[in-house]
């Protein structure tokens, strides 16, 4: 397993994996709590998902449990959408952008403090 690509939900996630060559592996659809006991489960590999709000606090546990996140910026996983739109495809999407050379990624913010800014 190479890549596991995540389209983000509220209550439910679409993962698709794929191998060094691109080919799916496996397709699941999991809840909250399913998806946190899989990423404890699953052995270290890179997790791929659009940076969003709820991104950052996913990618924070991730890099915690040793997997390698990539975040991708929503508007460059839309060219690789394939067909109709649906969160299996979204999240085979993000797989498939994500293990491109050229691609960009947003880092994962950390946990800190917002600065304060002194009003003097």
């Amino acid at each position: 397993m190479s890549v596991i690509g995540i389209d983000l939900g509220k209550s439910n996630f679409h993962l698709v994996a794929h191998d060094r060559k691109g080919n799916s592996i496996f397709r699941k659809k999991l809840s909250r709590k399913q998806l946190i006991q899989f990423l404890y489960d699953t052995p270290q590999t890179t997790i791929a998902f659009e940076a969003c709000g709820g991104a950052h606090w996913l990618g924070r546990l991730c890099l915690k449990l040793g997997h390698s996140v990539k975040l991708l910026p929503p508007q460059y996983v839309r060219p690789y959408v394939k067909g109709n739109k649906n969160d299996f495809i979204d999240a085979d999407a993000i797989a498939e952008a994500s293990q491109r050379p050229s691609m960009r990624f947003v880092e994962v913010k950390s946990e800190g403090n917002p600065p304060i800014f002194n009003r003097s």
